[in-house]
């Protein structure tokens, strides 16, 4: 036993250096997670309430006082910002992790009895993808309407099939490993064999395709609610608040409305990304 606690220790500290000098993966990993944090603790970091109006200051320019400005109704850009990003991550994190969950299930299932459940799982989720993303999220917003958890009800219905094609990729190989036979010598059930020796072989490309789904996710939210079509104009999010440069005039006129929000969500997707694909080199044993 402490043999084992050696040796997960030594691999967790290599894999933690591997992880340390891949400098863009590091750089992404300290990025997102500060942004995160600065989310959550968005009341301890602004003294501004994103949602109170003040005439008095409206559509003013950044300063020291207001660091991103404030809109047409006065409220304090850099507190939605803060604020917005709770619920934007919130629900693509959520989403990702959810749409993953279902596809490791499923792709687990299917690399593993194969015949008739393979084939039924397979064709569904081609029919999916038959559908442009974009155009299949828009669809299914027609049906069940605005809300965070119906945002987070579509993500993960229309993310599950990258993971699950993955996983059940690698089960198709992974389930004629040597120590697979030996689980079946030793009569082991197939529901261990699948989740206990198994899935967590297929961690990095549920890691990879994670991370990516949480970038997309953002961008996704940011492009629904720009249109009307995600969370309620009452919640900040980052897309709500770019809703407010549809117009030419803002544009032109109140450049900090959309370059600010605009920033803030291309630099997150751009650390999400960055910290999946170092994630990838080291949990790959391939890499």
């Amino acid at each position: 036993m402490a043999q084992q606690k050696i040796k997960k220790s030594s691999l967790a500290l290599r894999s933690w250096k591997k992880l340390v000098r891949n400098k863009l993966a590091m750089l992404g990993v300290i990025v997102s997670t500060l942004m995160i944090f600065a989310s959550i603790f968005a009341n301890f970091i602004t003294p501004y309430d994103p949602s109170k109006i003040d005439f008095t200051n409206m559509a003013k320019p950044p300063s020291w006082e207001h660091l991103m400005g404030t809109d047409k109704m006065g409220r304090d850009v850099f507190s939605q910002v803060l604020y917005g990003g709770r619920v934007s991550i919130y629900v693509s994190v959520v989403g990702a992790v959810l749409g993953s969950i279902i596809g490791m299930i499923l792709g687990g299932l299917a690399g593993w009895f194969g015949g008739k459940i393979d084939l039924i799982l397979v064709r569904t989720s081609e029919v999916f993808l038959t559908f442009p993303n974009m155009m299949l999220v828009l669809i299914l917003v027609a049906f069940v309407g605005q809300g965070i958890n119906n945002l987070i009800f579509i993500f993960f219905i229309t993310g599950w099939m990258t993971p699950f094609r993955m996983v059940r990729n690698e089960f198709l190989s992974l389930r004629e490993e040597t120590y697979v036979e030996v689980c079946k010598a030793f009569g082991i059930s197939n529901l261990s064999i699948i989740f206990r020796h198994i899935l967590p072989n297929t961690t990095s490309p549920i890691m990879v395709a994670t991370t990516i789904n949480i970038a997309n996710y953002i961008l996704q939210e940011a492009a629904l609610s720009f249109l009307g079509l995600g969370v309620p104009v009452t919640v900040p999010t980052w897309g709500n608040i770019m809703n407010a440069a549809k117009s030419i005039e803002v544009i032109r006129n109140y450049w900090w409305l959309w370059l600010f929000p605009g920033l803030v969500i291309s630099v997150f997707v751009l650390a999400a990304n960055f910290a999946g694909d170092g994630l990838r080199d080291v949990l790959d044993p391939r890499q």
